[in-house]
């Protein structure tokens, strides 16, 4: 099974993977997700449902669903 950033717990890392471009808003990738590229987990929403991330010194949060749909390779 492919980790997912839904499964980052907060402080981890990882590097994108692949991922459909078809289900990924543009604007994300506009701001840096892209394959290759670092991600962090800074923090969680109160529920769970909003995850704060930095990804090549972009901020942004996205939802759950979204999370879910991109692959990573996590960073030790």
């Amino acid at each position: 099974m492919k980790e997912t950033i839904a499964q980052l717990k907060k402080g981890e890392k990882g590097v994108i993977g692949n991922y459909s471009t078809d289900l990924i808003p543009v604007k994300l990738q506009e701001l840096g997700c892209l394959p290759g590229n670092e991600v962090q987990l800074i923090q969680l929403s109160p529920f769970k449902d909003l995850f704060y991330l930095n990804i090549n010194g972009s901020f942004f949060a996205i939802r759950k669903e979204t999370a879910a749909l991109i692959e990573i390779a996590k960073v030790l």
